[in-house]
């Protein structure tokens, strides 16, 4: 088992891949499968890093919606026919933000309860 630590920085690399896959805007975004995929796939990544993540960390940090994230995880890698798109970027746009500022506060103050 690896420490919190090593996910908390996988998640906020994910997060930093899936920002500059949506910079250039939602037209772009929406125009691209190439941009979508890279999104997709760093999305499905981040959250299966989430979900790994240790008991300890979620119960002290109950503001991040792990279970909502595990949820979106296997709608990704189970119901991929279903995706929605256009959610997707609204998930970009509305809650990856507001997790990137919760894992970089984990991660500024060390956070790690794992043995």
């Amino acid at each position: 088992m690896k420490d919190d630590t090593v996910y908390l920085r996988h998640i906020r690399d994910c997060i930093r891949r899936i920002e500059e896959n949506t910079a250039e805007g939602r037209d772009p975004f929406l125009a691209s499968h190439t941009l979508q995929d890279a999104v997709l796939r760093n999305l499905q990544t981040m959250a299966e890093s989430a979900q790994r993540v240790s008991n300890d960390l979620k119960a002290t940090h109950s503001e991040v919606e792990w279970r909502r994230i595990a949820a979106f995880r296997n709608v990704l890698v189970h119901d991929y026919l279903g995706i929605d798109i256009e959610k997707v970027w609204e998930i970009t746009q509305r809650d990856v933000p507001q997790l990137r500022q919760a894992i970089l506060a984990m991660l500024e103050k060390g956070h790690n309860p794992s043995p």
